[in-house]
């Protein structure tokens, strides 16, 4: 048997764009895959930080990845999640193909968020902010892109230089671009938050992405208008979110599984415990929002993402599928 190949970053991405990302995860969740089925992800604290194991089985493929979750990495230069990813036969689970498990990440979890997007938010959503400057903000430039006429962006972050940095990378890519100043810190009063006025604004930002380490939020909810769609992505701990109470009280939101979302989305998990809402509040889960059996309500909408397995799995085959195809027209 001969060594699995490995697939890279590089090769990841040219295998599988992000708008075939997004189009296989929705097709599998049309095709029956119900993310509520997924084991129970468990998250081991090792020294340098946590370490993530995902295992998944659909279709014909099984899969696993390890990804290290390691904050003092990039105070190091290195990325804060590093990972592999094993993907198996599903009915002899011998080894088919070995991928680089943060680049995956980095593809599958805005995949996931412009999915949502494309059935939650205003067909004509033009304008996004972007809370972040690291991959995973870039990536869910690149997803929603893909997904809604995005002309504009306003970056978010509390590094000024790293701000104008992303916000020139936009640029360069073709989209209007200027910065906004980080809000304050979670502990300030509510009329301290954010000096982000393209939230409040109705003109202005129909789309949000939270794509952060921050523990707290990043902003007072009040100042999302109704209609706008907003995509948390940062945390996957229950005591960690960018979205506070008021935010997720007042609108639609949607989670990847509620299982999974009710155990590590501080975002919902803060609010539940604190009286504001129950777990019935939330509307539905990926598949329900796909196959048209949630609808969004009068206020904005919420996506709330903690990263699960299956979708590892699904963009991990459809990734070893097109290397199979590429290969037999050599």
């Amino acid at each position: 048997m001969s060594a699995p190949p490995y697939l890279d970053g590089p090769a990841l991405r040219e295998l599988v764009p992000m708008a075939t990302a997004v189009r296989v995860l929705e097709e599998a969740l049309l095709a029956g895959l119900d993310p509520e089925d997924g084991p129970q992800r468990p998250v081991v604290e090792v020294p340098a930080g946590q370490l993530l194991l995902m295992p998944a089985a659909w279709g014909r493929f099984t899969g696993i990845k390890v990804a290290g979750v390691a904050p003092g990495n990039p105070a190091r230069g290195l990325p804060r999640i590093c990972g592999t990813y094993l993907l198996m036969d599903g009915e002899t689970l011998v080894p088919l193909a070995v991928l680089d498990g943060a680049a995956l990440t980095a593809l599958r979890t805005p995949a996931v968020s412009a999915l949502a997007v494309r059935h939650l938010a205003a067909e004509d959503a033009g304008h996004l902010t972007v809370f972040g400057t690291g991959p995973q903000a870039w990536g869910h430039v690149e997803a929603l892109r893909a997904v809604r006429p995005l002309r504009r962006v306003s970056v978010v972050a509390r590094d000024p230089a790293r701000a104008e940095e992303f916000a020139a990378r936009c640029a360069a890519a073709g989209l209007w671009a200027d910065t906004l100043p980080a809000a304050a810190p979670a502990t300030a009063p509510a009329a301290a938050y954010g000096t982000a006025p393209a939230l409040a604004d109705p003109g202005q930002a129909g789309l949000v992405a939270c794509c952060t380490t921050s523990r707290t939020p990043l902003f007072d909810g009040r100042m999302i208008r109704d209609g706008v769609t907003v995509i948390a992505v940062g945390s996957h701990e229950p005591d960690a979110r960018e979205i506070d109470d008021d935010l997720v009280a007042r609108s639609t939101v949607v989670v990847e599984a509620r299982r999974a979302a009710l155990a590590e989305a501080g975002d919902l998990v803060i609010p539940v415990r604190n009286g504001t809402i129950t777990s019935g509040h939330l509307a539905g889960n990926l598949a329900d929002l796909v196959t048209g059996a949630v609808s969004p309500g009068p206020g904005p909408r919420v996506f709330k993402s903690v990263g699960m397995a299956w979708e590892d799995l699904v963009v991990a085959g459809a990734a070893y599928e097109a290397w199979l195809r590429a290969r037999t027209t050599r």
